[in-house]
């Protein structure tokens, strides 16, 4: 499975460190994609896509989708969704702690699927899914024509 993001949340001035990531990556032609201050920043080299992220301590908004402040870093692997299923199971038995079972985090956009685990050091691992080209199409038909919203029932583990 190739990596699909990784994040920072270590982070103690989260716009201290955007200014200098700003400076430091743009000869690497990476720029702020998305600003979800006081959250999180993503860096990346092209329009929608951000590969790097930075997070602080975490939200202190009631209801937050913040997940413990503990960690360390943060790894993203792509996967299919039977794969994000598996990855779940098998790192569960490994002894990993659960940070998030596999299913839809729609926070972070609609067909959003993923899994989380901590690692026997903290750190947040995670498989994750971002749907296939035809389910984007038809999310996008479904939204301009009212008929579709992508839940947990719209679609197949894979």
């Amino acid at each position: 499975m190739p990596l699909d993001h990784v994040g920072n949340g270590n982070i103690t001035d989260l716009q201290a460190s955007k200014v200098f990531y700003e400076k430091a990556l743009a000869p690497l032609g990476y720029k702020v994609i998305h600003d979800i201050s006081p959250h999180a920043i993503g860096f990346g080299t092209g329009p929608y896509t951000a590969d790097f992220w930075l997070s602080g301590s975490g939200s202190t908004e009631s209801g937050s989708d913040r997940r413990e402040v503990t960690q360390t870093m943060h790894i993203a692997f792509k996967g299919s969704r039977a794969q994000v299923h598996a990855f779940h199971e098998a790192a569960i038995q490994a002894g990993g702690k659960c940070n998030g079972p596999p299913g839809f985090r729609p926070q972070y956009h609609p067909l959003y699927y993923g899994a989380f685990i901590f690692d026997p050091d903290g750190n947040n691992i995670e498989v994750v899914n971002h749907g296939n080209a035809w389910q984007w199409i038809w999310y996008f038909v479904g939204v301009q024509f009212g008929f579709i919203k992508p839940t947990q029932n719209n679609y197949k583990k894979d």
